[in-house]
Parts: structure tokens; sequence; C-alpha cells
């Protein structure tokens, strides 16, 4: 049984963060309606590539869900979601700043005709504040952030993180607080308003930046692979490629030294401590990147894990597809008539939660829920 079987989640979501909480909650087991416009979510149309002409995209993000179309613009289908909130453990949303509250359905009034519920809510910049109401996208909001200034290396500009970090980051802390409000709901009977953003997200992944900055006052300096605080704990080139290395403590470095075949820079007063190795760093990679263009990447990989200096070549997707420990923690899945996707990065009992269905056609749910139809226009 999965955790969350007898949970029904309502989803008036789009593009990425809300549709990411609610496909979690969905594949731990909740039943999830996902309410579309009647043109639908914008992400079936971000490809390409696209599979049974529905992007990719959307496919990742939106499994183990149904689809019910409705034009809010229509009062009798704000109503009958109204109705069916009533019913609902779980409502998810990220539509635009205030349209909500204009048609009925802000946290206040949902949250008084079902106590119980929990309303969720993901903002570009926060519930509060000069910029509640300023939409954004991904990108926007990483510059906003800082996560940019951090990114990248010094001799370049800097540059946003390559993957949707906020919008799917945001995606598990709403997942999480839905699961911290059904435990307390579980105590007391109340439902909860809960509130997260891709602004506080991007804040949160910048803690350990932010810490040094109010201690020092001073902007961190960007590394393309690394981390400015640890060496060794970077990326080099090598005779055929490049190999990540993270020797990160003094023990480590020493062994990495002996790998290189220079013990003695494990006892060199320049080198000995981290401390040690940022104030010669100038001395010392330079040193280390000539020792590592020696070797090919697979050999430095097998003499470093030989030794037990954590290492890892630099994979493209293919290679991660069809690595072995990919295979052994069964992260690949498809659902029937769906294409192969990641599965959610937790287990119980050793077991993945099942992907049971694929994305939801547009609207293919109406009539199992009573939905009105929208009207042709």
């Amino acid at each position: 049984m999965l955790p969350l079987q007898g949970i029904t989640v309502v989803e008036l979501g789009q593009n990425l963060a809300g549709p990411y909480a609610s496909e979690i909650l969905g594949l731990l087991g909740a039943q999830v309606v996902k309410i579309e416009r009647p043109e639908g979510d914008d992400a079936r149309g971000w490809g390409p590539p696209f599979h049974a002409g529905t992007a990719t995209t959307f496919h990742a993000i939106n499994r183990n869900k149904r689809s019910i179309a409705l034009d809010l613009k229509d009062r009798a289908a704000v109503e009958w979601l109204r109705g069916f909130l009533k019913g609902a453990d779980i409502f998810v949303q990220n539509m635009r700043p205030g349209s909500l509250e204009a048609m009925g359905l802000g946290a206040e009034a949902v949250r008084a005709l079902n106590p119980r519920l929990i309303y969720c809510s993901l903002h570009a910049f926060g519930a509060a504040g000069p910029l509640a109401l300023k939409p954004g996208y991904e990108p926007i909001v990483q510059a906003f952030a800082g996560m940019f200034s951090v990114n990248g290396s010094m001799e370049a500009p800097p540059a946003r993180v390559g993957m949707q970090v906020l919008d799917l980051g945001t995606g598990v802390w709403a997942a999480l607080g839905c699961l911290a409000a059904l435990q307390r709901r579980h105590l007391t009977g109340e439902g909860a308003t809960v509130d997260t953003s891709l602004f506080e997200t991007g804040l949160g992944w910048m803690g350990q930046h932010f810490a040094g900055y109010f201690e020092t006052g001073r902007q961190p300096p960007r590394h393309r692979s690394g981390n400015p605080k640890l060496i060794v704990f970077q990326a080099f080139d090598t005779a055929d490629g490049e190999i990540v290395v993270a020797a990160a403590n003094d023990r480590l470095f020493a062994k990495f030294a002996a790998v290189l075949g220079r013990p003695e820079w494990g006892a060199d007063p320049r080198f000995r401590t981290n401390k040690d190795r940022i104030a010669h760093r100038e001395i010392l990679l330079p040193l280390l990147e000539a020792a590592m263009l020696t070797r090919g990447s697979e050999d430095w990989a097998a003499a470093l894990e030989a030794a037990g200096v954590p290492c890892s070549p630099i994979h493209d997707l293919a290679a991660v597809a069809a690595h072995p420990q990919t295979e052994a923690l069964g992260m690949v899945v498809a659902a029937p008539d769906a294409p192969k996707g990641i599965g959610l990065p937790v287990s119980f009992d050793r077991a993945r939660p099942p992907v049971e269905r694929g994305a939801p056609a547009l609207g293919e749910a109406n009539a199992e829920f009573g939905a009105p139809v929208p009207k042709a226009r």
C-alpha cells in the first residue's frame, strides 16, 4: 500500500512547479485530478520532442493523474470546482497571482467550504511582500535570487543552473509542506494554507553562500565545477576527457597526492590542510592540472577508486541511462502507452512507487467526474 492511498488531490496547475508537486503526491498513491484550461496546460506544447503529440516535458511531470478540462470563465464551471473541492484533501495551485481570489477560489474562500482542506500555493516571489503579485519563470528567479552570481567560471559571464532547479525544487517543498500539513490534520482535524515559491527555494539552495556572505560581507567567487571553499573538489582535464575529483578532506588529499605520484604534497606545509590549500591555490592547482593530463580518465578513475578517493567521469545522458547503477535502482520507468521517464527518487520497503498511468489526455476524465464540458470557442 502506498502512503497516500485514499487522499484526493486537486491540481489547478500549469507549467512545471505546481504539476510536479502534485505528481509527487500522485506517485505516492494519492488520486490526483488535474484541472486544465480548455486549451490545456501550456507545457503540453513545450517541445520538441513530443510523444503521441504531447511534449515529453509534460509527460515527465504529469504521471498518475486524471485530467478535467474546465473553462473557469464560465460561472457554472467555477461552481462545479468549488463543489468538487469540498471532498478534496489537498488543493495545489500555481496560477497567476490574484486570479483565483477574483473567482472566489482563494485560500480563505475555499477553506471556508472545506476546513479540512490543505490549500497549497506555489508562487514566483512569495505570498507576501512588494513582489507577491509579480509573475516569474525559472531563469528570472534564478537571476533575482543570486544563483547566476555563483554559477559558472570566473573567466565567463554568470550562468543559470542548467535544469529547472527552482521549479522542481519548489514542487518538492510544496509536496513536503502538504505532507507535513496532512500529519498536523491527523492530530487536529484542521486543514492548512501552505505557501512556497521559486524565490524562497532559491534562497534556500543558496543558504551556504549566504552564511558566508553574512559573516564576511563578500560575494563568493564562481567556480566552473567545484567549490571555492574546498580543494580538491572539482573537474580536471585528463589526456582524453574530464574527471571530477572530490578529495574533500586532508586525508583524501594525501591519498590523491599519493596516486599522482607526489606523496610529499600531503605533508607539504603549503598543502597540508584545506586552509593551506586555499591560501596556496595558485601554486597547487597548476601542479594538479599538469599531473592529471598525463593519463586518461578511465585510468585515473580506476587508480583513484582503488585508493578510496571519490571521483567520477563526466557522463552524458546516454552513459547515465545505460549505467548498471541506474538499472539496479530501477530509476527508469514507464507506464503503458507512455514514454520512459525517471521514477520518484524515494522507495518504501525497498520498492519504488510505480507509475500506473502516463500523463492524461486533456479532459479525459470530465465525464467520469461529472464536470461540465467547456463550450467550443
